[in-house]
């Protein structure tokens, strides 16, 4: 199931606080989008909402950055500067495999990735007509992640109705 949701970017952290309610350990978040259309923004909203108190910025040149001061560690990478031969020789994959504390894996440019894991959370940020707000398209790949999906879509359905 694809889902499309419009937002202003000053509602990532109400959409950010939504999803983490339902975000599991070794949950893999790839975003893709272009330059400046708020998948870092969006990660520090999904760090704030886990409850990570260090500043999250992009990872554009140390390429991994760990935080776990939160309620689970996040794991934030950013492929944007590198070929995918390259981002292969991250090994990112130990992520989500069990080689490190189980926590949400979000991984920025993730088109780069030539290896996948079994199960994720794909969020397209595309720019929408007005300046200050993004269209996300949804999508899930395996059974877990397309259960947190249908979940987080639910829950953040009914949030809307109830706000209107």
């Amino acid at each position: 199931m694809t889902y499309v949701h419009q937002i202003g970017l000053a509602e990532l952290d109400i959409l950010a606080r939504i999803l983490t309610k339902h975000l599991v350990p070794n949950t893999v978040l790839l975003l893709q989008g272009n330059l400046g259309a708020g998948k870092t923004t969006f990660v520090q909203s999904l760090g704030r909402s886990l409850g990570i108190k260090e500043s999250i910025t992009s990872p554009s040149f140390t390429l991994i950055d760990e935080y776990w001061s939160g309620r689970m560690p996040l794991y934030h990478s950013d492929l944007y500067r590198l070929e995918p031969a390259a981002a292969k020789e991250l090994h990112l994959e130990l992520y989500w495999q069990g080689e490190f504390t189980p926590g949400i894996v979000a991984i920025e440019w993730a088109e780069r990735l030539l290896v996948l894991p079994e199960q994720f959370i794909q969020i397209n940020f595309a720019y929408a007509i007005r300046e200050d707000e993004r269209q996300l398209t949804w999508k899930a790949e395996g059974e877990n992640a397309k259960l947190i999906l249908d979940n987080f879509w639910q829950d953040l359905s009914s949030q809307i109705i109830q706000a209107e």
